[in-house]
């Protein structure tokens, strides 16, 4: 796994910082709204969002996940920073999630669900708040691949 500072954090390109939380071998993702003026609108994708100026990327993590959900993970790991599409500077934490669906507060987002690995493999997940199925935005979805790629060598 790869250190935050090994990346210029002050450059002018655009940043976010999104967070891999697992549990027993599944994923939380958020269900993005269906505005169609937002990056994968109606996909599943990471919590997260865009640094605010001057802030360190591990801040924007924790500061992310608990607008949206009101969780605070205990620890939080650097998995990798890179460039992406739209040359938005991706952050990519990962940490457990201790609790249950039902302790989480969707602030953001039409749904969160648990994504397996066979959903991720499909590239799609069940919204139950829905009640349809959704796609996987694809730079996530290539990110939890080489997350459970590394967690396989590591």
């Amino acid at each position: 796994m790869s250190e935050v500072s090994t990346l210029n954090v002050t450059t002018d390109r655009p940043q976010a910082a999104i967070a891999i939380l697992y549990q027993e071998h599944q994923f939380l993702l958020q269900l993005r709204d269906d505005i169609p003026s937002i990056r994968y609108p109606g996909h599943w994708a990471f919590f997260g969002g865009h640094l605010e100026p001057g802030e360190l990327p591990d801040v924007a993590v924790r500061r992310e996940l608990i607008e949206e959900i009101g969780y605070e993970p205990p620890i939080i790991h650097h998995f990798q920073s890179r460039m992406g599409d739209f040359q938005i500077i991706r952050h990519v934490f990962y940490a457990p999630l201790k609790v249950g669906l039902e302790a989480l507060e969707l602030n953001e987002g039409l749904d969160m669900g648990l994504a397996t690995i066979a959903n991720i493999q499909q590239r799609n997940l069940y919204s139950e708040r829905l009640r349809e199925t959704r796609p996987l935005a694809e730079p996530h979805r290539q990110i939890l691949l080489e997350f459970l790629q590394s967690e396989i060598e590591g």
